[in-house]
């Protein structure tokens, strides 16, 4: 704007200069011109220069960004050449001359200091006696006291199979974990957990043993009378009548899927051990994960981890098949923030504060719990367990001062979910996506803004 100005200003002088009919007012005009064309240029100069910086100050930030993670670890030598590496990638500006990059780094104050300068060659400026203008700019990143723990709970379900979903999911989430593995300076400034879901989850087959799990339905469903001809109690094997359920199978062929905990008979919208992370007490049934042989059993779950090769591996590994069950999904992304059934959660240190944060993504509504739903239909009362008249397991999560982002990826011109957006901790936490591409973008929104709980500045 300021460049326009001056122009508009000079146009109008000149102007006056034209219509004047006095003596002296060619040699006037001759003398005025060069000063008046100097400051023009000038700021024609400097406009440019100032956008040259500005792209100085990006690639320096992203740079410093990048090198953060292995600042501390470096010599003074090795900081140096791959700050220019990495910047150098980014920064592709031939006008930039004499161009000089600094990196330093304070180990006591765990700072990390980038610096860079260069020269812009003038034009108009030239006329005054100044070939080269001078830009710099400075970066510093200081790694904050707070510590990350993040839950992934992503949707499985068959439809991530349609429009390139699961191929996109599994690319954004390995890039958001690379951002928050770059946020760490140490083992343990943040740890991450992947829950995938349909309708059930997946804790493990090992796990058959285990004291938390309710058998009682897996063993109706799977006893050696099972799909037999019964009536009061007995049942025909074709060649005589035994007990029903005798002979049940042996647990070491369950498949390691659970549903949702609560009683066997369907619950109402009220508080139930589905919505909450109540530890499981042996003895009372509701507070077990019932076992269900289910067919379309996700991939295991990963409780917290800094084990980033293990955790991208259960990404590559996912698949897509069965129905929709966003609660099992959100619940056990919580449980796996603060430990219970398979998962335990790592000690906190108590002289850092801790930021708990829960990613939900899904590409479809909900259509199957243990209790509702045939699986294509939508069921509203899976919703209610989730969140309804400001109850349910999105506000539980929230009392407990965990935020939650939900991500929905619509492709298929459903309506926008107002659950998901009434789950999330605010509008700014919720985005819907109608192309399985923009899951990337996303990914690395959401990871730059959690990194930034990490950075002070």
């Amino acid at each position: 704007m300021a460049t326009k100005h001056l122009l508009e200003r000079l146009y109008r002088t000149v102007g006056r200069f034209r219509s004047a009919r006095g003596g002296n007012v060619t040699l006037t005009f001759a003398l005025a011109i060069v000063p008046i064309i100097g400051l023009v240029g000038a700021a024609v100069d400097y406009s440019r220069a100032n956008s040259l910086r500005a792209a100085l100050q990006s690639a320096l930030d992203s740079t410093a960004l990048m090198l953060s993670k292995e600042a501390p670890t470096l010599t003074s030598q090795q900081m140096t050449q791959k700050a220019n590496a990495y910047f150098n990638a980014m920064f592709v500006q031939p006008e930039a001359k004499n161009l000089q990059i600094a990196a330093s780094y304070n180990s006591s104050t765990s700072t990390l200091t980038m610096t860079g300068t260069a020269l812009v060659d003038t034009t108009f400026s030239r006329i005054i006696g100044k070939d080269k203008m001078p830009i710099g700019t400075s970066t510093t990143i200081k790694w904050s006291m707070s510590r990350l723990r993040v839950a992934l709970a992503l949707d499985n379900t068959g439809s991530m199979n349609t429009a390139g979903k699961m191929a996109a999911l599994k690319t954004a989430t390995k890039s958001l974990l690379t951002t928050l593995q770059a946020a760490a300076v140490n083992n343990g400034d943040v740890y991450v957990s992947i829950i995938p879901f349909n309708k059930d989850v997946n804790v493990g087959a090992s796990n058959y043993n285990a004291s938390w799990i309710d058998w009682t339905a897996w063993d109706a469903a799977n006893s050696g009378t099972s799909g037999m001809f019964c009536i009061v109690g007995w049942c025909w094997n074709g060649s005589g009548w035994i007990q029903e359920n005798s002979g049940s199978a042996n647990h070491n062929t369950w498949n390691g899927c659970v549903t949702d905990r609560g009683t066997d008979s369907a619950p109402g919208v009220t508080a139930g051990y589905d919505q909450k992370v109540d530890p499981p007490i042996a003895g009372n049934a509701a507070t077990l994960f019932p076992a269900e042989q289910y067919d379309k059993c996700p991939v295991q779950m990963v409780g917290l981890s800094y084990d980033w090769t293990a955790l991208n591996a259960k990404v590559d590994s996912m698949i897509a098949d069965g129905t929709t069950n966003q609660p099992i999904g959100l619940v056990w992304a919580w449980q796996s923030l603060v430990g219970g059934g398979p998962l335990t959660m790592p000690p906190m240190d108590p002289n850092y504060p801790y930021n708990k944060i829960i990613i939900l993504m899904s590409d479809g509504l909900n259509t199957q719990d243990r209790w509702y739903g045939n699986g294509s239909n939508v069921s509203p009362p899976v919703d209610h367990r989730m969140y309804h008249n400001g109850s349910g397991t999105c506000k539980n999560i929230k009392d407990a001062g965990i935020t939650i982002y939900t991500v929905q990826v619509n492709t298929d011109g459903d309506p926008v979910s107002t659950l998901l957006q009434n789950c999330a901790s605010d509008s700014t936490k919720f985005f819907h996506l109608t192309s399985a591409s923009q899951m990337v973008a996303t990914f690395n929104q959401i990871g730059t803004n959690l990194a930034k709980l990490r950075i002070a500045k």
